[in-house]
């Protein structure tokens, strides 16, 4: 009996990034456009918004006294701290010599550049700021906040798998996918295996501990080295930066960022335990 051989590769969905384009528009003698709506900040969009929907559904579970304003304050904090810390964390972690030399640079983020781990430092900066002007407890809104991340981090890897940015190493796995900008190589779909680990698994992991009773801080620091585990598993799938390679043997600079998340995360968890436990 003979049986059909199996594909080599599937098909990469190129999805145009623009899902909605209005105009050009002509106002006097002025052209304004077109505008294009992208999928990507649709995603952003819809990571923000169903983390504001889950912060406030838990703010009120947990009786945490956030009203709509400090609600809408916290999403917006959490947002510049992404966006500041993440691009930052790209120049200093990714490419320091290059913005080195130009610095102008920096600020072009239209050509692209974010840090997952400069982004959340950001975010943690912009957390303390928080917590301090309003006078909440850094551990509770630390729980909040982190119990909600993996929505924004499972769209985020969509819109760079819609994009085709930050694709997989070459491999010859049945469900490989050629990617336009990554050559003729058929490569893993790694930011599919992101959304899934970072985003999903992540969060029914984080849904399932918010459900028990733990020491404050735990969700949070949870999400650090769960994180840390996702990314650095990954990585051993994505294709490292052009201009950075591995740093030394098989260590990429995203394995190495998360290498202390991960440590630090099982510190402070087991450290929670332990005051919870010798103050009952």
């Amino acid at each position: 009996m003979e049986f059909l051989p199996i594909l080599a590769q599937l098909p990469y969905p190129e999805i145009d990034p623009v899902f909605f384009q209005i105009g050009p528009f002509q106002i006097v003698s002025f052209q304004i456009g077109p505008l294009a709506f992208r999928w990507y900040g649709l995603m952003y969009l819809l990571g923000l918004g169903g983390a504001y929907w889950l912060i406030k559904i838990r703010a009120a579970q947990k009786r945490i006294p956030l009203d709509p304003q400090q609600l809408s304050d916290l999403i917006v904090f959490a947002a510049f701290g992404v966006f500041i810390g993440g691009r930052l964390g790209y120049v200093l972690f990714y490419n320091l010599p290059f913005y080195l030399d130009n610095p102008l640079k920096i600020f072009a983020v239209w050509e692209g550049g974010m840090s997952f781990h400069g982004g959340l430092l950001g975010v943690c900066v912009a957390l303390v700021v928080f917590c301090q002007r309003r006078g909440f407890s850094m551990a509770a809104i630390g729980d909040l906040a982190a119990g909600a991340a993996p929505i924004g981090l499972g769209f985020g890897r969509m819109g760079n798998f819609i994009n085709g940015e930050l694709y997989g190493r070459a491999t010859d796995v049945e469900w490989c996918m050629v990617f336009p900008q990554g050559g003729p190589e058929c490569r893993h779909p790694s930011q599919l295996y992101e959304a899934g680990l970072e985003g999903l698994a992540l969060f029914i992991l984080l849904l399932i501990m918010n459900q028990r009773t733990t020491p404050p801080g735990t969700i949070f620091w949870t999400f650090i080295s769960g994180y840390g585990v996702a990314r650095f598993f990954v990585e051993f799938f994505r294709e490292p930066d052009s201009h950075l390679g591995f740093i030394f043997q098989w260590v990429t600079m995203g394995q190495l960022l998360c290498i202390p998340m991960i440590a630090l995360g099982l510190i402070m968890i087991l450290r929670g335990y332990q005051r919870s436990h010798s103050s009952s």
